[in-house]
């Protein structure tokens, strides 16, 4: 499976930067960095499952990584002026890269060196799907900057994504198996068994925690039944022939 090269897109936006240290020359009073997330509750048990399901992932996949921050419907604070308006709200999955790893009440941009995420996927609803592929994709393709922006509906299996080539959102196209390479996180994503999964660049599926287990116990009951195999076969052999011969 041939691995797309889109040369990597910053994760930290000189702008994004620069936009902060304007705002301290000018002035500018930022609230308070402890928030609180604000989110309204996903709207099925279907949403609620894919997000959980894709951090879950995630986080094992990386479980020996400490330089990343997984989450989901939890609101990114990113201007003094935002709880002022309920136009935007936190997206259902992002990562950001290159951070410390550790619980968050929010993301606040100003009190995390400016960083915003380096990839984001909505999951879509009939409430929220217009939103996602209009306001909130501009939002993320002009102020935040995210490099990989994908959609997913748990529902129907709409699934697309973007890159962000020159300042716009460029769409994925779908290798020969559906599945669309995120550069960020180095993995494709892909539709498996009516779930949004992530897979390695070879195309296997990064599983969670009880599906490593699953996988573990079966290959050492494999690995047993082949050892009781030999030793019963041995046993046949001894009793029909006698002790092997000394090597």
């Amino acid at each position: 499976m041939s691995v797309p090269t889109t040369p990597a897109t910053p994760s930290a936006p000189e702008a994004a930067l620069d936009f902060f240290e304007q705002a301290q020359l000018d002035g500018v009073t930022f609230p308070p960095g402890d928030l609180y997330s604000d989110e309204p509750p996903l709207e099925t048990d279907f949403h609620l499952q894919q997000m959980l399901l894709l951090i879950k992932c995630l986080d094992w996949f990386w479980r020996d990584r400490q330089d990343f921050y997984v989450s989901g419907n939890l609101t990114i604070y990113y201007s003094p002026n935002q709880s002022k308006s309920k136009d935007f709200r936190g997206p259902d999955f992002f990562v950001v890269l290159n951070t410390e790893k550790r619980p968050r009440k929010s993301w606040v941009v100003w009190e995390e060196d400016g960083k915003y995420p380096n990839v984001i996927i909505e999951l879509l609803s009939p409430s929220t799907a217009s939103t996602d592929r209009g306001l909130k994709k501009q939002i993320y393709q002009d102020t935040f900057r995210t490099p990989d922006y994908f959609w997913f509906d748990p529902t129907t299996q709409e699934f697309q994504g973007f890159h962000l080539l020159d300042g716009v959102y460029q769409a994925l196209s779908p290798n020969d198996q559906g599945h669309l390479w995120s550069q960020q996180l180095q993995l494709w994503l892909g539709v498996v068994a009516g779930q949004l999964r992530f897979l390695t660049p070879a195309g296997q599926l990064v599983p969670t925690p009880e599906e490593s287990a699953l996988a573990e116990q079966q290959q050492r009951l494999a690995e047993q039944q082949q050892r009781e195999a030999a030793e019963a076969l041995l046993a046949r052999y001894r009793d029909r022939f006698g002790e092997l011969p000394p090597e």
